[in-house]
């Protein structure tokens, strides 16, 4: 099994240099198998989204895709999931990786008002820093 980069990856999606594309292909269909960090897939999202500016439906459907492959493994393959799932219900992608990649018992605290509103109407434990009881004021 070989690991793959995020550049790699991004040459697979994008197709957008021509003297490499060949040897991203040959990368991510290598027999023994592929492995991608969840830091590489939280890059790939940034890099889709913010230098190619490409939609999320596109984003979502692309990372679908990418971990559907047979050869492909990731880390914590069951947060990856959830957190796709989650970035497809309008959490940001970091945001919903760093949801559920936490196993705290009292759930995860941000001062992002709108990631906590989103995670908990979506059903998750995301909550407002200083709104935990005894918290307040330290």
């Amino acid at each position: 099994m070989l690991a793959l980069d995020t550049n790699v990856l991004v040459r697979c999606l994008t197709l957008d240099d021509p003297s490499q594309v060949p040897a991203a292909k040959a990368l991510l269909a290598h027999s023994n198998g592929v492995f991608v960090a969840k830091t590489v897939l939280l890059e790939l999202e940034w890099v889709l989204r913010a230098a190619y500016k490409l939609p999320r439906p596109t984003i979502h459907f692309a990372l679908g895709k990418l971990l559907g492959l047979p050869n492909l493994s990731t880390e914590s393959p069951g947060q990856v999931r959830q957190a796709l799932d989650g970035y497809a219900h309008g959490l940001d992608f970091a945001d919903a990786l760093h949801l559920f990649a936490s196993t705290a018992d009292e759930g995860l605290f941000t001062f992002d008002a709108q990631f906590a509103r989103v995670a908990t109407a979506a059903g998750h434990s995301a909550h407002v820093a200083g709104t935990l009881p005894g918290l307040a004021g330290k």
